[in-house]
């Protein structure tokens, strides 16, 4: 696989960061209880990331979920099981496949073990747990991208590459 496949095309949204919800480690745990019952052992890990993963950080409401699987290229055994759990493919590209709830407010990201994002999107979390300074200025910068018209989430997530990249370097060089 060389492209990029969006199922449904690029859908334009309106960005809202929310205050924490203490709701959310509770929303994923559903959500990894039913991911790990339709994928079994295929599942070698399943995390929560990104922002609703940390404890008191504003997010978008949406819970992402980390699922890692031996060999990405074999659809067979992750993808029907998910489909047949309540999700639906959205983004099928190298290195990586997107499937969400049809409310769109879970997002699971299926990565292969030795991806060097799922090192990222750890130490990222870890990182904005244990420091409040890094929690407030990710904090900050979502709000501040969140009142700018988007033409898609992805542009939005685009817009906090270069916050993203400085807080990673910091949680690496803490670890």
């Amino acid at each position: 696989m060389t492209a990029t496949e969006i199922i449904g095309g690029t859908e334009k949204r309106e960005i809202v960061v929310v205050d924490a919800d203490p709701s959310w480690g509770e929303q994923y745990a559903d959500h990894e209880r039913r991911i790990c019952s339709a994928l079994g052992t295929v599942a070698v890990q399943v995390e929560h990331i990104g922002s609703t993963s940390v404890p008191g950080l504003a997010a978008k409401p949406i819970i992402d979920v980390l699922v890692v699987v031996d060999d990405l290229t074999d659809e067979q055994a992750y993808l029907p099981p998910l489909l047949a759990a309540g999700y639906a493919l959205r983004v099928r590209e190298p290195g990586h496949r997107l499937v969400r709830t049809p409310h769109r407010d879970v997002h699971v990201h299926v990565l292969e073990v030795g991806d060097p994002a799922i090192e990222d999107y750890l130490v990222l979390r870890d990182r904005l747990r244990r420091d409040d300074d890094d929690r407030e200025l990710y904090a900050r910068t979502k709000r501040a991208l969140a009142s700018r018209d988007w033409p898609s989430m992805d542009a939005y997530s685009d817009a906090k590459t270069g916050v993203i990249r400085a807080i990673l370097h910091r949680g690496r060089d803490s670890r």
